[in-house]
């Protein structure tokens, strides 16, 4: 069995000690001993997948444990909550939460809970992806275009690069290859070299 503290700032000018002290106080008291720590400082928004907390997920087995001082450090929103407590409770494994109390395993309740979590993160998916579908519906009855505006990979004179057309000519001159010209303007070699061809044809 393995125990994890997690811990997770968003900003380098949070400390994680203060988070550090509570879960070593905590094991004090229930006479256990941290196996690995996790810190990372990033925001609690950022997809679990995009996390050592990802990372985390894939590593823990069967009987292990994982604590935390509160909820919210596993994410920002309800469903992110959901989706890594699923995770956790279908692998059988343990999470304690110091201040909120909460001491997720294979009881009855856990295993409501687990049910509960994965039936609400499905909702949850199928409701964000109806929305997406109706807002996408609205805008084309609206007349909305979707995608990229027509014309934007035709007409030269919507590329950005337009406005920049003597700079290259400039930068052309003296032979300057297409790789360093497109790096000094901060685009990529195809990009340019693209807009370059629609320019000839024209």
């Amino acid at each position: 069995m393995s125990i994890y503290g997690y811990i997770r700032v968003s900003s380098d000018k949070q400390s994680v000690e203060n988070q550090r002290y509570e879960i070593i106080r905590f094991c004090k008291t229930e006479n256990i001993k941290i196996s690995d720590w996790i810190e990372e400082t990033i925001s609690g928004t950022k997809s679990i997948n995009k996390r050592e907390l990802g990372v985390l997920l894939k590593k823990i087995n069967k009987g292990d444990l994982v604590i935390c001082t509160e909820l919210s450090r596993i994410g920002r929103s309800l469903f992110m909550i959901m989706e890594f407590l699923n995770i956790c409770l279908s692998k059988e494994c343990y999470v304690w939460t110091i201040k909120d109390n909460y001491r997720l395993g294979d009881d009855l309740t856990s295993k409501i809970l687990a049910f509960a979590f994965g039936l609400s993160a499905e909702i949850e998916r199928n409701l964000i992806s109806q929305r997406t579908k109706e807002a996408l519906a609205r805008r084309k009855s609206e007349g909305g275009v979707l995608g990229r505006p027509k014309g934007s990979n035709i007409l030269p004179e919507k590329n950005r690069l337009y406005k920049k057309i003597n700079t290259i000519d400039k930068l052309r001159k003296p032979k300057m290859s297409l790789q360093k010209i497109a790096k000094r303007l901060h685009v990529s070699r195809s990009t340019l070299s693209n807009f370059l061809k629609k320019i000839s044809n024209q």
